[in-house]
């Protein structure tokens, strides 16, 4: 499967961009997944958004922000927005038609096993600490700017769909 994300072109770094992708066809790979334009972008809500299209949406916010500030490392931002939430490759799953949490991800989220993903891609651990504090988890730690930008932006997204659903209903 082939997966086009036009924020990698911003990324300056060649290894950065490269490992990046490299993350993203490992995940597949792990998670066994033929297809994954169809995975929701959380299980929390009922929703129609992609995991893929909330990733793109999460990028581009964060993109925004870091261009209005001096004290941010583009290719971090950017690779670690691309990489937030790619470990829900690995937490989720398909079990018959629907997709559910997965065995794995009961016991380890999505944070965790995307940060350890680009550790093992070899990316820097600057990109590692955006992915695994962009949730809860990073409410133990001092996020850098990098990772408060992509921690905002994910929230921003989850509750705009959420409360858009709400109000649906």
């Amino acid at each position: 499967m082939e997966i086009n994300f036009e924020a990698l072109d911003l990324i300056k770094s060649e290894g950065i961009k490269k490992k990046t992708m490299e993350v993203w066809k490992k995940a597949i790979k792990e998670g066994v997944w033929d297809d994954i334009s169809d995975i929701p972008f959380t299980l929390l809500i009922e929703t129609e958004k992609t995991l893929l299209e909330h990733t793109i949406i999460v990028t581009a916010m964060s993109i925004g922000v870091g261009k209005e500030r001096d004290d941010v490392d583009m290719d971090v931002l950017i690779s670690g927005a691309l990489l937030h939430d790619v470990g829900k490759l690995l937490e989720y799953e398909r079990k018959d038609l629907e997709i559910v949490k997965s065995e794995y991800g009961r016991r380890i989220r999505h944070p965790i096993s995307g940060a350890m993903l680009a550790r093992e891609a070899g990316l820097p651990y600057e990109i590692q600490h955006v992915i695994m504090a962009h949730s809860v988890e990073g409410e133990k730690v001092i996020r850098t700017p990098e990772a408060v930008i992509v921690h905002h932006c994910d929230f921003i997204d989850f509750h705009i769909e959420k409360t858009k659903i709400a109000s649906l209903q």
